[in-house]
């Protein structure tokens, strides 16, 4: 019996920006992880040993080859292994599924990328060496019947005393609307706490905020407009200098309120302390 559980095996090429972010996250899941890089030009394997995960280099990306080469390599057999290819089509947020996919007992279950070529063809019925997948969850008997298959080989050329799955792989939709729907949750909350609590730089800071800035947008509309003395020109002028002050004035009230309340807070503090002590 092989003394791994679970080795997690990443496959890819050139993924420099996101290669350490999925052997961190596998790690988390198992210390056994190891990367098959398929001829990278970039720094993917430079950064997988920076890492601290095995590195293999495999010139074929599907799963027969992929097979041959972990067993040729001088690492001890694992009870289970979990194949995942990083590219642009999958997600750090699909690592779960493909996790539990390999703890429901499956000798060799593979996940195939569908190809525009092959619409009707049937998943199981497509050459396992020239198909290309996305994930694929290997049991170590499993293991051992890939690498002893034929390129031409099917589903069902593999021996039928294994539990035997090939399907298309999906991606998970992708779901914007309900981060924004916590995120205006949260501004939600916020603006109901500022409310009922009377927070000071609800009741003057936005206000003062507002009166500033019209009153700053409006001043230089006022000395561009108005070049002649008269009775109307000063009454604005002065009605714009009066909502500026007060927005100033009142940006500066929140502010004094605010940190005057934190003041408070902390000598009720110190004084609420010892008694609870006693």
């Amino acid at each position: 019996m092989a003394n791994v559980p679970l080795r997690i095996v990443g496959i890819g090429c050139n993924i420099e920006l996101r290669v350490v972010s999925f052997l961190t996250r596998a790690r988390q899941a198992t210390d056994d992880v190891v990367f098959i890089d398929l001829g990278s030009e970039d720094e993917t394997a430079i950064l997988v040993e920076e890492v601290g995960c095995k590195l293999l280099t495999c010139e074929d990306d599907d799963i027969l080859s992929v097979s041959r080469c972990l067993k040729e390599s001088n690492l001890e057999p694992a009870d289970n292994y979990l194949f995942i290819h990083i590219n642009k089509q999958w997600s750090l947020r699909e690592f779960p599924l493909h996790l539990n996919r390999s703890r429901e007992n499956w000798d060799v279950y593979i996940g195939l990328v569908s190809s525009e070529d092959e619409d009707e063809l049937r998943p199981s019925k497509s050459l396992l060496g020239s198909s290309r997948f996305q994930h694929a969850s290997v049991s170590l008997q499993g293991l051992d019947e890939l690498v002893s298959a034929s390129e031409e080989a099917t589903a069902h050329d593999l021996s039928d005393q294994l539990r035997v799955r090939v399907i298309e792989s999906t991606t998970l939709p992708s779901l914007p609307q309900r981060e924004s729907l916590a995120t205006a949750s949260r501004f939600a909350q916020l603006f109901m706490w500022m409310i009922e609590s009377r927070h000071p730089l609800f009741l003057f800071g936005i206000p003062g905020i507002v009166l500033f800035v019209l009153g700053y947008r409006l001043s230089g509309g006022v000395v561009n407009t108005f070049t002649e003395l008269s009775t109307e020109s000063i009454g604005v002028t002065l009605l714009t200098i009066a909502m500026t002050l007060f927005g100033l004035f009142a940006m500066m009230i929140a502010l004094i309120l605010y940190i005057m309340g934190k003041q408070v807070e902390q000598v009720q503090a110190q004084y609420d302390g010892p008694r609870g002590g006693q």
